[in-house]
This record gives structure tokens, sequence and C-alpha cells, in this order.
């Protein structure tokens, strides 16, 4: 039985879009497998390590006919890799239900299980709040505020990116206990469900669905619907669905974390600060990433040692009257903001060597990072 027949980049696609969440070692075998199904013209491709699924979808005109099998996903991305990108391929069930890869003179036959054994997660009916965003908004906020979350922390809730819902917008904000971030975007619309007993206004989604979304977002215009439930998030777009639970718990305050009454203020070009700190992080150690910022009149120095007494020193021009100020920070908490705001200037906001720092960008409206200090 033939369920496909097409160019291998059409195929290729929809299965890097969703394996990247499948695990090569599970207790579970099926999880390392990718479910097939195929209704009528429609193919779909799905993956899922229980906590989380993705699922992307093909028309194709072959047979009528229905059918489900699941298939190593690391098997059949790696073949679909390895062949020519022009010529049209052909996926078909073959005998003993082995799923058969055909391109020109290569064949492979691969072993699959049974599509019953395979725990699909539904999308639950009990929808609390329906939004509407663009894969570039979307994309955005994630890409300014997602490199600030925890990973594997005890604070199971610091291990996700908080989406907060207010009229009109959306804001995300991560944080791993040493240093925040957060942005927020205008939403296309959103509803809610009045039957429901209780509205939600604020939901934790898990540090993996984020990066996946990362991965297939595009920096286009094209709508998003993402339906919010009590325990879980639903992501629709393109051909795409992705299916997440939701982490439970109650996220930091975040507000009351941002500094609003800093005194010290100066605006630097991004990329030369960034520059002068990825030159001074060369002489820091694994174990200890601290860097000296040394603000004096229209100057700002940035330095750095190690335990073999090696000094890199940084002099960059600011324009700055206040009060002299040494202070200092992890030079990759820094380096990691400059990386994701992709902007010309960036504003960084001090108080004194015991006080975080806020770190803002007049071209990102309602753009917050803030850093705390270490001792040095």
């Amino acid at each position: 039985m033939i369920l496909l027949k097409a160019n291998r980049d059409v195929l290729l696609k929809p299965i890097q879009q969703i394996a990247g969440i499948v695990e090569r070692r599970h207790t579970l075998p099926i999880l390392s497998n990718i479910l097939i199904q195929k209704k009528g013209s429609l193919i779909s491709f799905i993956a899922t390590d229980i906590e989380i699924q993705i699922s992307a979808a093909l028309t194709n005109e072959t047979t009528a006919e229905e059918t489900s099998l699941t298939v190593s996903a690391r098997k059949f991305l790696e073949i679909l890799r390895a062949l020519p990108t022009n010529d049209e391929l052909t996926l078909s069930i073959q005998a003993n239900n082995r799923l058969v890869i055909q391109q020109g003179r290569s064949k492979f036959s691969l072993q699959t299980l049974s599509a019953d054994e395979f725990p699909t997660i539904l999308a639950q009916a009990d929808t609390r709040r329906h939004l509407k965003i663009s894969e570039r908004q979307l994309k955005g906020v994630i890409n300014l505020t997602s490199f600030a979350m925890a990973q594997q922390d005890i604070r199971y809730y610091l291990n996700g990116m908080l989406f907060v819902f207010e009229p009109g917008l959306m804001r995300s904000v991560t944080t791993d206990g040493h240093r925040l971030a957060y942005a927020q975007c205008a939403l296309a619309s959103q509803s809610e469900q009045p039957e429901q007993n209780e509205e939600v206004n604020e939901v934790i989604i898990p540090r993996k669905a984020i990066n996946e979304l990362q991965k297939i977002l595009e920096d286009t215009d094209n709508e998003i619907d993402v339906f919010v439930g009590a325990n879980q998030v639903n992501f629709s777009f393109r051909n795409i669905n992705i299916i997440s639970k939701l982490i439970e718990g109650k996220f930091p305050d975040y507000q009351r974390v941002v500094p609003t009454k800093h005194s010290k203020h100066f605006i630097i070009d991004r990329e030369l600060f960034a520059g002068a700190l990825q030159r001074a992080a060369i002489l820091t150690t694994d174990k200890f990433k601290g860097v000296r910022v040394i603000l004096t009149t229209d100057q700002l120095r940035i330095s750095s040692t190690n335990a073999e007494q090696e000094e890199a020193q940084e002099d960059l021009a600011v324009t700055y009257s206040g009060d002299p100020l040494d202070i200092g920070f992890n030079v990759q908490y820094l380096i990691d903001v400059l990386a994701n705001i992709k902007v010309a200037d960036i504003k960084l906001s001090l108080e004194d060597q015991n006080s975080s720092a806020l770190i803002s960008a007049d071209a990102i409206e309602d753009y917050r990072y803030v850093v705390m200090p270490m001792r040095i």
C-alpha cells in the first residue's frame, strides 16, 4: 500500500519539525518512534514524549485507504537526510508491516510497531482562553526571553516560560534566579470562555516545548491559534500542531524584581559592548565567570583576572557624568542578552554594587532584562 509519493524535501521538512522531542533512550521503546497516520489524502506525522506532542501533516493524492503505524524516528530521519534532494521518493507499507522508503535504486525496509501502543495526547475540550498571534511576534518574544530560563532547577516552575495574558497583549517572562527577562507583544485577538469557572491569566510552558517552538516558528505574519486550558496549551499553525502540558506552580513576582529607581544610566553600542565582554571572558574560567564593570566619567572599563594572575582590560567611551561605580557580573549573563536583542544601542541602568542591573532598549518597547551582581 502506497502512503506517499513526494520530493524528498517535502517529506523531510515535517519529520525534522517533529523529531526534536523524540527521546533516543526511553523506558518505553514506542516513544523512540513517530506515528504515521493516513486518512484519505491527509498523512500525519506525530511525535511525543508524554509531556509534549508535535504533529505535522501533508496532503498527498494516493489511495484513500486509512492506516497507521509507528517507525523509528532516528532511522527514518537519517535515511531521508542521506537521500538525494531532487528525486521523488515513495513511502509504502509492504509485507509484515514493514515501512519501505524507495527512491531510484535506493530502498530501505524499516521495522514498525503497532500504532495502538502509541500514547497520543488529546487536545482538551475545556479551552479557557483562545488567542491569535503571528509567528513573527511569538518567535520575537521567545527569542528575547528564552535564554534566561532555568535548566533542571529544583524550583520546577523556573524550568519554563511564563506567559501573562492582559487585554490586547501577551507578556513572556523567564528567570533562573540570577537574572530575569521579559518582553511583550500585541495580540491580534483574544477571547475567554465565560462559561468556565476560572479564567487563565498566566501559564508556565515547559522549557522543552519553548525550545521546539523556537526551532519551528518562522519570521512571517502567518497567524497562530493558541488554545489555553487548565493544564494544557495548544499551538496550531500552518500544518503543525503542538500540544504541551503546563507546569504547575507559582512563578515569582517579576514586577517586584525589575528596578525602577536606578540613578546611573548610560547608552552604549550593543556590538561594541558585546565584543569587549567576549574578549574579557577569555581570561575567565568555567567555574568563575566574573568580570568587573567600572563606570567613571565618560568611560566604561571591563576587566577580568584569573588564578594565574592574567588580566584583560577593555575601555569603552560612554556619555556619563554621575558618581563612579565598580560592580561585578557573571559575564555570560551579559553576553547572552546582547546576543539576543538585535538592536543598535542598549541602555544600562545601575545603582550601587549590591543592586541588580537593568538592561533595556528604546528600539524594543517594554523589554527588560535584570541581572544580579556578583562579588569579585
